[in-house]
Formats: structure tokens, sequence, C-alpha cells
């Protein structure tokens, strides 16, 4: 995730450029830049590393520039170095561009610009931009649209593919700057005789209050004169602004009631971001983790260790690691495991699991396992790989190895999208070790991956057809008392995570369980004011689950069902339904957890709860 600042007016624009990078800096730091127009020419800064580098590259350049786009990066794709900051600019200079997202097109973008002459400097997808606005400013622009600047970046913009939020300026007309968005957040921020764009709020609020959202499809031209809204057709919109109501919680929710709703929305952004970090488009590497080829020589066995929802996502990374990977794998509690832990078993490869990277207890496990095992003859020696949402935090520094799961700051402590960040992270490293231990064909994994690529659509379009149904289905559950959430095999842990986020932020005793252990004693609970959801996906347990679902019907609970789109059997058994899109069921936990997520979100909301800061919890655990 990464954060864009634009500006345009009177004043000098360097300064306020830092200042609102400054605000974004949580966004990403692996490197900063701004580009401003002095002179009939662009110039542009940039610094590895976080903002005060950047800070101290300026300080030697004094510019009067009234114009200017700034970014910090939280690097997805292309190493952490300057020639990988943004801006981006084009082969002749001309052009400059900050970007926030993903081009998932750009390498076929990428090899038809070089062929037209274009040279490309960085490892990144942004590059593309510059390179695509300045082949169309080539071409005569329209007659009705703005300027010839704007024709160009209308045109480039309606050949990318992916989530993007973009700001770009030019030389050859120092009086625009353009600003779009397509599934990525940017704001407009108006001033007096000046305007501003951004990533979120936090970067101008400082300059003024009055905003205006972007929303999907549209573009901003910023003028000393104004700010001109079209849709991505070139068609003149006419919105209004907003005035910001300036407490610190609500200028960071975009429009949201919730941060956890909004991290709910973000995750198919999220998705994207992991599918382009993880995967390739090379048939001969298909994966690309980083790691070495020595974690994977000799393994014989998998151990994770994490709390809560991080453990919840680790119960599905050993359902996939031993399914694909043919690898034996235990999961345990870090709190658990650092008081009692397995015996030595040799040629083993510890993980740890944590969103923040300072879990206390997550920590101590690894330390220890680090502690025990040094010293040890080889086939002893310690292997250690975190999955964190932080790889700057104390989890990097302990582990020889990371997997950034790129969830992007999370604010609600209710973990969402740092969980989906999570499976994914699984997916990638079941898939890699299953690649590299022959146990998938060729063929099967590029049709996994491929189905993956699928899935930021498919939340999208279970959040858009679900959240309202569910916010009315929330109603009927205000005063509920007790729920049961039933799944098997591979969804048996969203099952678990669904009632954990139902505990977190309505304050309901919610408990999962394998539906097969239904009749072994939970059964006794039910009533007919104990709803019970069951996640039911074709594949391996289907029937099975539909049977066990049937026996908590008999008992007169209140069935819901987490299944696919119009499954007529399903349709008979269930009370109600949180339709989700037919996908194989070694993927169906990335979207059946989406509906759990918004059913307790609602159900918190519906009882006037603080759904982000709920009572006795924090984000990040780091005492014991």
């Amino acid at each position: 995730m990464c954060g864009i600042v634009g500006y345009i007016g009177t004043q000098a624009a360097t300064e306020i450029l830092l200042s609102g990078l400054e605000k974004l800096e949580y966004r990403g730091y692996d490197s900063a830049g701004i580009a401003t127009i002095w002179e009939g020419e662009v110039n542009c800064v940039r610094a590895k590393g976080k903002l005060h580098n950047l800070r101290s590259k300026l300080e030697a350049i004094e510019t009067p520039a009234q114009i200017g786009i700034g970014h910090t990066r939280w690097a997805t794709h292309g190493k952490p170095e300057e020639y990988n900051a943004h801006p981006h600019m084009d082969t002749a200079m001309r052009v400059a561009v900050v970007q926030n997202g993903i081009i998932e097109n750009y390498r076929e973008l990428r090899e038809d610009l070089k062929e037209k002459g274009y040279v490309f400097r960085s490892q990144t997808d942004t590059e593309v931009i510059p390179h695509l606005i300045a082949e169309f400013l080539k071409n005569p622009p329209s007659l009705h649209s703005p300027s010839p600047f704007f024709e160009a970046v209308r045109q480039a913009v309606n050949k990318l593919e992916g989530a993007f939020a973009i700001a770009c300026l030019c030389a050859d007309f120092p009086d625009e700057l353009i600003a779009i968005r397509q599934q990525a957040p940017l704001v407009i921020g108006f001033g007096q005789g000046e305007f501003f764009c951004a990533s979120d709020t936090p970067a101008i609020v400082s300059h003024t209050r009055a905003v205006l959202t972007l929303e999907n499809g549209e573009m901003a031209r910023l003028t000393p004169l104004g700010v001109e809204i079209y849709n991505f057709a070139g068609d003149r919109l006419k919105k209004q602004p907003r005035l910001l109501n300036l407490s610190p919680m609500m200028v960071e929710k975009q429009g949201f009631k919730h941060f956890m709703l909004k991290e709910i929305y973000e995750q198919p952004g999220v998705v994207r971001a992991c599918l382009e970090a993880y995967f390739t488009n090379d048939p001969s590497s298909p994966i690309n983790l980083g790691l070495p080829a020595e974690f994977y020589v000799d393994l014989e066995q998998i151990q994770i260790v994490a709390c809560g929802t991080s453990w919840h996502a680790a119960l599905i990374g050993k359902y996939l690691i031993e399914q694909l990977a043919e690898i034996p794998t235990q999961v345990q509690y870090a709190s658990e495991f650092r008081y009692a832990p397995s015996p030595l078993t040799a040629n083993t490869l510890t993980i740890g699991v944590t969103q923040s990277g300072e879990t206390a207890d997550t920590l101590a496990a690894l330390a220890m396992e680090k502690e025990r095992r040094s010293g040890k003859e080889p086939k002893y020696q310690p292997r250690l790989l975190g999955i964190t949402n932080r790889p700057e935090s104390t989890l990097g520094q302990m582990v020889s190895q990371i997997i950034n799961t790129h969830g992007g700051l999370e604010i609600g402590v209710a973990a969402t999208k740092t969980f989906i960040a999570q499976l994914m992270a699984f997916y990638a490293l079941a898939l890699d070790l299953a690649y590299g231990r022959q146990t998938i064909s060729p063929d099967k994994l590029e049709e996994i991956i491929n189905s993956l690529r699928q899935i930021p659509k498919e939340i999208e379009a279970t959040l858009e057809k679900q959240e309202h149904l569910i916010e009315q289905l929330a109603h009927d559950f205000a005063e509920t008392t007790d729920f049961i959430f039933l799944g098997r095999g591979i969804n048996f842990p969203i099952a678990l995570e669904g009632a954990l986020k139902l505990k977190e932020i309505s304050y309901i005793h919610a408990e999962g369980y394998p539906a097969g252990e239904m009749k072994h004693g939970p059964i006794a609970l039910l009533d007919a004011k104990v709803p019970v959801v069951a996640i039911a996906i074709p594949g391996k347990v289907y029937e099975k689950v539909l049977s066990n679902a049937q026996e908590a019907k008999a008992r007169d609970s209140r069935l819901i069902g987490v299944t696919p789109v119009k499954d007529g059997e399903a349709a008979e058994i269930f009370n109600d339904l949180l339709p989700v899109s037919n996908v194989d069921e070694l993927l169906s936990p990335i979207l059946t957890v989406i509906p759990l997520q918004l059913l307790a979100y609602h159900i918190a909301a519906r009882r006037g709860l603080d759904v982000d800061q709920p009572r006795n919890l924090a984000k990040s655990v780091t005492v014991e």
C-alpha cells in the first residue's frame, strides 16, 4: 500500500508534499519521492528508505515550484531501491507519475512499449504509465477534451487493467495535475486558490476541510482555476465537495462508518497485491517468495506457531501444505508451545505467523526454538520463517526469512484483511513447496494459480451482493446470546474464525466445531434460541456438512448457510443463505470468511458496540 500526495496552487509545493507524505508514511516507507515542474522541466527527487532520507536530499535543492506530486512506497514487487521509487518518468523525462495499486497487464504493455523504443529504468508496473501517456500525447486530442494532456492520460488509463490510484503531471502542461481512481482510494482537496489530491485525508486536513472522494472510474483535472471531474469516457461530471469531520479517527475511514468495514472492503485489493507479489507469469518459476533453496532441502516436517486469527490461518496453511506438498505439519498455539514444545525432529521448518510481527508469545516461541536447536548437529539446526504484515518488526529481525503478507495498515482490532493476506501467503508457500517437491503437476499448479487470480472479483461480487442482506439479517440477532459455527475440512478453521469475529466485537458467546463432531456432545446445546452457521461448499465433505446441518435443524435451530449461489439443495435445507461464488473447495476459505466477517460486523454495529476498539482487546498483544 502506497501513499500519494499532489498539489497545485500559489505556495511552494515541496514542503506541502513532504508534510503530506509524513502523514501517509504508515502506508509505506521502502522509498519516497517527489516531482515538481519549474522552468519548463520536471524535477524529480527520490530516495530509498524512510521519508527523512528524501527530506535530506531535498534540503540541498530549493525550488519555488507551485505544482508537484509525491509518493511513499511499500514495495509489492521490485526491490525497494531508488530506481524503483516513484515518481516514474517517460523516456524523454517530460511526464511524471505516482501510483498506488497494481497494473495487472503491465507486462504486455511493457513489451509493446519497448518495441516502440521506450526505455524502462525500473522493475515496477507503474513505469508503463508515463510511457503510455507520452505515446498518446503524439495523437491529436479530441475536440471535446479539456486539454491534450488530459486526453492522453484518459486514453492511457483506459489501457490499464487492475486496481490503481494515479497522479501525474507533464512539463509541457505546467498548469495541470491529473488524478485518477480505480479501486484504490484518492481524495481531492479544495483550498483557497490551491487544490490537493491524496490517498487519504490525513495528508491534506491541515490545509483544507473541503474534500471530494473520487469514485471508481473517475478522473480529476486540477488547475489553478479549479477542479474538473470526468469519467473514463471523458464525460464531465457534476460533483460537490463535502466538509470533513476533523476527528482523527474519522478522517481516515474514507466514508465508512468503521475501520473494520473499510478493511473488509479493502480485501480484494489485498489479494491483488499478494497475487502480484507471489506469483509470476514465468512457467519455469511460477512462484516468487524469495526463499533460499536450502529452506526446502531434505525438509521432513513443518511446525507453525501462532495466536488468535493467525492460528486459524495457520490451520488452513496446514491443510494446504499437507494436501499439496505432502509434508507433515503441526499447528501449535504459541503460548502453549513455548512451555511444552514438541520433541526435536530433524529437518524441520518452524513458521511464526503474526500480523504485527510483535506478538509476544509467538516471538518467544520462535526464540526458544532457535535457542534449543542451535549447536545441534546439522539436521537439527533451526530453519525459521516469519509470515507477517510488518517485515520491519521484531519478527523480521529474529528470523532469517520473511513472507510479507502485504495487508497494509489495519486499524480495526478484529483482523479481517490481514487474515486474508495470511491465507494468500500460505497458498503461495504450499504451492511453492509442492512445485519444488514435484507433488503437483504443472497443469494443476497453473489451474490453481489462474483460479486464485479470479478471487478478487469474486470477493467484490460477494461484498456488492451480500452486505445489505446481511445487515438486514443482523437485526434478528441483536439479542442472541449464543451461536454455533460448523465447517469441515479446509473450512473448519473458517468456522473457528467466524466464531472468533463474533465473540471479539459483539460479545456474543460463539463456538466453532468440526461439523462431524456435533453429535458427539455439542448438539446438546441446540434449541430454537441458538442459531447455527454452516459452511457448505461442494467438494469432498459437502454432503456430510449438509447432513450435519440437517441434524441441527431437527433440533429447531435457525440454520444459516454459507454456500454457493443457486444451490437448490442447500436452499431447501437452510433458513437463511449467505451465498458465495462457486469456486474449487481448495480455494473456498478466501470467500467463505467474507460473509462471516460482515455478519459479525453488522450484529455488533446493530448492538451499538465499539466495533473498532472492542473491550479488553488490543491490536497487537505484546505482553504475555
